[in-house]
């Protein structure tokens, strides 16, 4: 199952990972409290400094409806 997993960065900002597998939001579950955090996605692996929750939505987010 493939979705958007939303990051909440420290500075309050949002990452947004889009057509990811539920599996990766797992991964970055488990990485919360980590001080650099790592994840594969396709055949790439991508680096994210910390965070301070994630979100996941099933499906991709509508963006152009506003939300």
């Amino acid at each position: 199952m493939k979705g958007t997993a939303l990051l909440i960065n420290k500075d309050n900002t949002v990452t947004v990972l889009e057509n990811v597998e539920h599996k990766v939001y797992k991964e970055l579950i488990n990485q919360e409290d980590s001080k650099e955090v790592h994840c594969i996605i396709g055949e790439k692996e991508i680096t994210f400094n910390p965070f301070s929750a994630v979100i996941w939505h099933e499906e991709q987010i509508d963006w152009d409806y506003g939300y």
